[in-house]
């Protein structure tokens, strides 16, 4: 793998220079207190690739990197984000533009491309798992709800969306649609659903047997079950990965037991689900492992 630059944004920004499915001198953060959840909410779009711009010049980069890939939350069609609910101000901007001009003058010109979030983190786990020939999904449990594919593949997989339910109650996904996996899993959703109670506290009176707690900690599992399900019934078995900080809810042996009840063809039946810590590092290392093939794509 060429030298190439991975930048992530989501709750803040994220640089690296990568070579060889690794990092190289370490990861530029904006901000560095990983406290500061929401420095980017309302921040105009030229400041947050002014910010960019400069923590790419922070990394010390000799000689120009081959290609620049960038992942953030959203609908993403030829570098443009179609919409992010999570970043509003990127509606409509073509980031893959925007991102080439704030780094024309350090670089010239670098081939740009940009993927959902969740698409790096797929991405980067298959490298950093040395799971690069292998089809990997990535579902991401946090405020929302993300799933990411490799190899990379044009689409939409605004899979945190799918229908899971068809009680027309469940309406507490934050796209204002209802029956979605998130408006069940996100964190977001679980504090609607409990005025009373963090979702730390759900889980934690769930375990103590609180009734409540523990019909909707059934829902929360058999929720992500259906969507995976979805999933293995449209692509086919493979790995699963799962990540980000709800995943630390997450019981694998209920997961499995659900979704054994829901995948019953036999040549279906070769899934596997595993658990790994979120890793802004790994997310920027996939969002150049993604560019680079982008990249050799093109070239081919």
């Amino acid at each position: 793998m060429a030298q190439g630059i991975g930048i992530l944004i989501t709750e803040r920004i994220g640089v690296g220079l990568v070579e060889n499915n690794a990092l190289v001198g370490g990861l530029r953060l904006d901000p560095e207190d990983h406290d500061v959840t929401d420095s980017l909410q309302g921040m105009p779009a030229e400041q947050i690739f002014e910010r960019i711009a400069a923590l790419v010049k922070s990394l010390g980069v000799k000689q120009s990197p081959e290609f620049v890939g960038i992942g953030l939350p959203g609908i993403v069609k030829d570098g443009t984000v179609e919409d992010s609910p999570n970043l509003v101000q990127f509606k409509g901007v073509n980031i893959r533009e925007h991102l080439t001009s704030a780094l024309t003058p350090l670089f010239g010109k670098v081939p740009v491309s940009v993927f959902n979030d969740a698409d790096t983190v797929a991405a980067g786990i298959a490298a950093t798992h040395k799971l690069l020939d292998r089809l990997i999904r990535v579902w991401t449990l946090g405020t929302g709800i993300g799933y990411g594919r490799y190899p990379f593949h044009t689409g939409i997989w605004e899979a945190g969306h799918s229908v899971v339910t068809l009680d027309p109650k469940e309406h507490f996904c934050g796209c204002g649609g209802k029956g979605h996996l998130e408006g069940i899993m996100g964190h977001r959703a679980i504090r609607l659903r409990f005025m009373d109670l963090e979702p730390e506290e759900v889980f934690a009176q769930a375990e103590a047997g609180e009734g409540r707690c523990v019909e909707f900690v059934k829902l929360w599992h058999r929720a992500l079950a259906a969507a995976t399900s979805t999933s293995i019934h449209l692509d086919g078995p493979g790995k699963f990965f799962i990540t980000g900080f709800e995943s630390r809810y997450l019981n694998l042996s209920m997961l499995n037991e659900y979704l054994h009840e829901m995948v019953k063809l036999s040549p279906l039946q070769g899934y596997q689900m595993e658990v790994v810590p979120a890793s802004e590092h790994v997310a920027v290392i996939g969002a150049a492992v993604n560019a680079s093939q982008a990249l050799d794509r093109v070239t081919a």
